[in-house]
């Protein structure tokens, strides 16, 4: 009988699922330093991240389950993120617009997959776009706790946090593009069912 039990990834993976509201709940409550208890909660999210794909990977635990919810649970916090950045004039909603129809394209792809029986992972563009927009989430937390406690910077911290946000959303473009191509080769999209 086969183990149907939740592996240690597979946990640390539906604990940052469930930081990922809380996250967007403390960032946009404008309690006194909200911008630091934001960035604790996910720079914990972030480290979860780096650990479950370590420990995965490490004593061959990658599951199926993993491969699809790793990714949701990035994207979860991404998304959290951007409605925060969007109320405080720190994210476009272009942006926000164009990441989030990548995810959902890149989303789609993998579901069209599945029913082929296909679990395709993310491929190595898709997990550098989510490194850099979390060091960019993370330094804009940062930028703003520092702002809150009443030190000045020789930039707009808004200004900043759009152009890294912009960047992320090309990068994010781009991978999702390259990760199309690269399931083109595995699946047909036009194939009848």
């Amino acid at each position: 009988m086969k183990n149907k039990r939740l592996n240690t990834p597979n946990r640390l993976t539906l604990v940052r699922i469930v930081l990922a509201p809380v996250f967007l709940i403390l960032l946009i409550s404008g309690v006194p330093h909200s911008y630091l208890f934001s960035f604790l909660i996910f720079a914990a999210a972030s480290v979860t991240d780096f650990i479950d794909g370590k420990i995965a990977r490490s004593t061959n635990q990658i599951t199926a389950l993993g491969k699809l919810l790793d990714p949701l649970a990035d994207k979860m916090l991404i998304t959290a993120a951007l409605l925060g950045f969007m109320l405080s004039g720190e994210c476009h909603i272009f942006t926000a617009f164009v990441i989030l129809m990548r995810e959902y394209t890149v989303t789609g792809v993998r579901m069209i997959a599945l029913t082929d029986g296909i679990v395709i992972p993310a491929n190595i563009f898709g997990k550098i776009k989510t490194a850099l927009q979390m060091i960019s989430i993370a330094l804009i937390l940062a930028l703003n706790e520092w702002l809150y406690l009443g030190k000045t910077l020789p930039f707009d911290v808004k200004l900043l946090s759009n152009i890294l946000l912009g960047l992320t959303a090309v990068i994010a473009v781009v991978s999702g593009i390259i990760y199309i191509f690269e399931t083109a080769k595995k699946i047909n999209f036009l194939e009848n069912k």
